[in-house]
């Protein structure tokens, strides 16, 4: 690939069970009220997942890397940090404003869009079956990540309570 990144396709990643396993932070939603702030200051420990950090790595080669997350801006620091941990490729990184609680597929479609409009966006992979599927409509190549655990308190989360 050549040296001029800037007119490269981009391939877009998610974090949150794409290239981060949040399972062991799953508890914090687990409870009555939802402890945001202890999801949150976990995910530093977070591991990474081997399938997803192995396809950012591989889209590197041709693509400029985009991450794109439902997590909040204060979380900013900590994502980097945690990117950087796992040797994964420099790329800009999208993130939540703090009191953006829309779904994730409405705020992630929206950057999308935005990014298409003077880039070719060449992959997005995710692990919400409803961005996916928002962005597959709206003509976007899509690479559902189905290799971390599922849980019903995450997809609340994503879908109905706006925060990850």
């Amino acid at each position: 690939m050549s040296d001029d990144r800037s007119k490269a396709p981009l391939a877009v990643f998610d974090l949150d069970n794409t290239l981060a396993d949040t399972a062991h932070r799953q508890r914090f939603l687990e409870r009555r009220p939802k402890d945001w702030d202890g999801f949150f200051s976990a995910a530093p420990q977070d591991g990474p997942l081997p399938e997803g950090i192995a396809l950012v790595r591989e889209s590197a080669r041709e693509c400029e890397i985009v991450y794109l997350t439902g997590r909040p801006e204060r979380c900013r620091r900590d994502t980097l940090d945690w990117l950087a941990a796992q040797g994964l490729p420099e790329g800009r990184v999208y993130m939540r404003r703090d009191a953006d609680r829309r779904p994730a597929r409405f705020t992630k479609l929206e950057i999308l869009k935005r990014l298409a409009r003077t880039r070719e966006v060449r992959v997005l992979v995710d692990d919400d079956e409803l961005v996916c599927a928002d962005a597959r409509r709206a003509g976007f190549t899509v690479v559902r990540a189905d290799w971390a655990a599922r849980s019903a308190e995450m997809k609340a989360a994503q879908e109905r309570e706006g925060r990850t």
